[in-house]
């Protein structure tokens, strides 16, 4: 039986915009914007979306990296966002975080030796005797030698120093990780080799993974569920096999239809969506997605859809959040692209 390790309800992540000449907050930018989700023990969910969507916004709100305006987090069983910012602080120990820039996330000041040492002092990991011995199979594990844990991060590939924040993320022993684009800055070669190392230290450690990218190559690579989304929402949510082979909600096809196909010989039809993403400063009415959509109505003009399954059409908990999932599947409904 498997245990959900965090529950997200109900989260928001506005951001204030102020002006005039007094500073006053005159809107707000609705970054993420009431979403709901678990994340299983021991599996990897990954979140996807195009720039912007609130995907890296929501991994940053999870670890209160950005006070949350709104909702619950439940990491374990306690609730993250009624934490003072000390106990948060010692909180972070079981939930870590890998970023995007393999460069700008770690201090250039400091030799390996001294980052990951830092890391273990902070949570009071370790006595100092045993730190070193530490370090060492922290380098080994990642892939990188005992000889360079004198080096400065300026003397290491991208792909070396995404190993040196991955084995800062493990220095003090996480039960989940969020990766936040943790390998889109590296070259495809590169991203593989980190991806597997990803996978093996999951089993070796039994770790959890949230994993944010826009890749969908390196997701369905890596994922055991997806969540999709859209201007601050989740459209789409299910196990990866079911959400590839079989989309439920029309901007999960639109992305997927963008994968490009490996053989010349091969045709695909690519959906190419009408307009741009709209602003979350002044998110449309109803469905986010309705600007946007080749077979939206008045109704997805005025009523919000909620993330459900239809039993016939969806199994194990692929949820979509469309008013129409039943009519397009049956063919009831025609795209107007």
């Amino acid at each position: 039986m498997t245990t959900d390790i965090l529950k997200v309800r109900n989260l928001k992540q506005y951001f204030p915009i102020k002006g005039g000449i007094l500073g006053r907050k005159v809107n707000d930018v609705k970054a993420v914007d009431d979403i709901s989700f678990e994340v299983q023990e021991g599996e990897t969910l990954s979140i996807v979306g195009e720039s912007g969507c609130g995907k890296s916004t929501t991994g940053r709100a999870i670890l209160r990296l950005d006070e949350p305006t709104e909702g619950e987090v439940d990491f374990q069983g306690q609730d993250l966002l009624a934490l003072s910012k000390k106990d948060m602080r010692r909180k972070r120990k079981d939930l870590q975080i890998i970023f995007q820039d393999p460069y700008a996330s770690i201090n250039p000041r400091q030799t390996v030796r001294q980052i990951l040492s830092e890391a273990m002092e902070i949570q009071d990991v370790l006595p100092k005797d045993k730190r070193e011995a530490r370090i060492k199979d922290l380098m080994k594990t990642v892939g990188l030698g005992e000889h360079q844990i004198d080096r400065f991060p300026h003397e290491f590939s991208g792909g070396q120093r995404q190993r040196i924040g991955i084995a800062r993320a493990l220095s003090v022993d996480p039960k989940m990780i969020i990766c936040d684009e943790s390998v889109s800055a590296l070259d495809v070669s590169i991203q593989a080799q980190v991806l597997n190392l990803l996978k093996k230290l999951q089993r070796d450690f039994n770790l959890t993974y949230l994993f944010i990218s826009h890749d969908l190559g390196v997701v369905r690579h890596i994922s055991d569920r997806v969540l999709v989304m859209y201007l601050g929402k989740i459209v789409e949510i299910a196990d990866k096999k079911s959400l590839f082979d079989n989309p439920k909600h029309p901007y999960t096809k639109t992305l997927l239809s963008a994968i490009p196909v490996p053989d010349p010989t091969k045709k695909k039809e690519q959906i190419v969506l009408k307009g741009d993403v709209p602003s979350p400063i002044d998110p449309p009415t109803g469905c986010r997605f309705h600007t946007r959509c080749p077979f939206a109505t008045d109704k997805c003009v005025t009523d919000n859809p909620e993330l459900r399954n239809n039993d016939s059409l969806m199994k194990d908990g692929h949820r979509a959040a469309c008013h129409y999932i039943e009519e397009i599947e049956s063919g009831e409904m025609k795209p107007n692209y």
